[in-house]
């Protein structure tokens, strides 16, 4: 990894939507934690101490919860890769990687999760 990478991390955003297939998950909110990669070139940002030179981590997060918690979703899939497309969305952004997990989707686990990752080419 070059050192002028900076990499932001957004860790088990707590959030509920409606996800999922079953009539009880059409009809109820549930819990997803979302957690979250971005890899950005943060030169200007570490010379200049100034915000316009930074990707800002709380515009993107804002952006997720808007997304999640004012939309409906059948699959996991669909959903993480609507994250995704967030956190990958500014120019500067050369990797990113979301997991999204789904508390007690299954009896005897803690929960299902999801990963989906962008590269720039």
């Amino acid at each position: 990894m070059k050192p002028e990478i900076a990499i932001i991390r957004v860790k088990n955003l707590r959030l509920r939507t409606y996800i999922g297939i079953k009539d009880d998950e059409i009809n109820n909110k549930q819990d997803v934690t979302i957690n979250a990669e971005i890899h950005y070139c943060a030169v200007k940002a570490r010379n200049s101490d100034n915000m316009d030179d930074a990707l800002n981590y709380r515009t993107i997060t804002k952006k997720i919860i808007a997304l999640v918690e004012n939309n409906r979703f059948s699959l996991l899939e669909h959903l993480t890769d609507q994250v995704l497309n967030i956190a990958s969305e500014h120019d500067w952004v050369d990797f990113a990687k979301v997991e999204i997990d789904k508390p007690h989707a299954l009896r005897f686990a803690d929960s299902v999760s999801l990963q989906l990752c962008y590269a720039k080419q």
